[in-house]
């Protein structure tokens, strides 16, 4: 498809290579299979891992430690093209990168970095992230997950939800009340008392492994504790890196939308004529082409900021916000041109638009980045 407003040509030739490589993947390792990954609910991660680590995609935006440093936009890139192929595959890789080894890389001791970092890189080890709970989505300090110190260890006690890669996971990063305030802890998961069942009955993300975390009595050394952050404010950044990758992930989201409905208005043909030359599917195929570049504009010029060390949290909750809904918008009116077409797993159209029926859900919902916004207008804080 066409790109109109010329975006891709304000890639460097480093980061248009990194798209050339992440699009073939998906199209040669995801799409001929993702389908029926999304009706079985099943992900093979043990199998793709390995390959996303050698393309350098897990951690890539991290330096050292066998990560690829690569930059914003070019991480941003990578999101974009893996979910293209799905929102499940791009989650895999941002848990990984931004919410499981990011605060290990950003917050650990010189011995996490060592003992993790190297091997999540390679996919040979898979971490997950522990903030949500049952009771304590959107105001994670209410979290009732606690370790208490007993003698040099620590005792974690409390449950975890909506995490993904819970049950197959090497490693969780875990945060936890503590009479020091809230602190993150590595959490091998062979660690007794540690359990991880997955959930299931998703109709959402299905090609993707969601699970709960349990701790009961899970004892830990002090070396488990991530020294560098106490408070919020250590899952709050992980976050914003994690939103930073959704923001482009869903144009990728949104492209494959738009790519279906345009190949099938060109040949699904009814009184006579294929349904794209009617006018009231051009008008549809127009808007959702605007609604898309203003994504991809959006995501370039955030990208542009992070590199400038110039993006603040605000500006991510705008991308969040503006970008998921443009990219579930598209994606609701592909499936009306796709008619019954649309509810199948023969167009990749009703997995994106089930899948982002989630995406807008995590790491913030609609709601709470529409108040960061309000603050950010009135200086008012609205969140209670």
């Amino acid at each position: 498809m066409d790109d109109l407003l010329r975006l891709d040509e304000r890639l460097n030739a480093d980061q248009r290579l990194i798209r050339d490589t992440v699009r073939s993947f998906v199209s040669d390792r995801i799409l001929p299979h993702v389908g029926d990954w999304f009706e079985e609910a099943a992900f093979p991660a043990r199998d793709l891992a390995p390959a996303l680590g050698s393309l350098g995609l897990l951690g890539m935006h991290l330096h050292g430690y066998g990560c690829a440093g690569t930059d914003a936009v070019s991480y941003g890139v990578a999101c974009r093209e893996l979910e293209a192929g799905d929102s499940g595959l791009r989650s895999f890789v941002s848990v990984q990168g931004s919410l499981a080894m990011f605060p290990i890389w950003r917050y650990g001791s010189d011995e996490q970095k060592e003992e993790w970092l190297p091997r999540m890189s390679a996919g040979e080890v898979i971490g997950c992230f522990g903030l949500t709970e049952p009771d304590h989505g959107s105001d994670p300090a209410g979290m009732r997950t606690y370790a208490k110190k007993d003698g040099s260890d620590w005792i974690l006690n409390g449950s975890k939800m909506w995490i993904t890669n819970g049950s197959i996971a090497d490693v969780a990063v875990v945060w936890a009340q503590t009479d020091e305030g809230i602190r993150g802890f590595v959490v091998p998961t062979s660690t007794p008392g540690f359990s991880a069942p997955e959930i299931h009955k998703k109709m959402s993300l299905r090609a993707s492994i969601t699970s709960s975390l349990y701790f009961d009595d899970v004892r830990l050394p002090e070396s488990a504790v991530l020294p560098g952050v106490v408070g919020l404010k250590g899952p709050l950044s992980c976050l914003s890196e994690a939103r930073f990758g959704i923001i482009w992930g869903v144009v990728g989201a949104a492209r494959a939308c738009l790519e279906a409905a345009v190949e099938y208005a060109k040949t699904r043909v009814q009184f006579d004529k294929p349904i794209g030359a009617f006018q009231l599917t051009q008008e549809k195929l127009a808007w959702m082409y605007v609604g898309l570049a203003q994504a991809g504009l959006t995501a370039l010029h955030l990208g542009e900021l992070k590199d400038a060390g110039r993006l603040e949290p605000r500006q991510i909750s705008f991308g969040k916000l503006a970008n998921v809904r443009a990219a579930l918008d598209i994606a609701r009116q592909a499936r009306s041109i796709l008619g019954g077409n649309g509810i199948t797993l023969e167009y990749p159209v009703i997995r994106h638009m089930n899948n982002l029926e989630s995406v807008l859900t995590y790491e913030g919902t609609q709601e709470i980045h529409t108040l960061v916004l309000g603050e950010a207008l009135t200086g008012i804080a609205a969140y209670r």
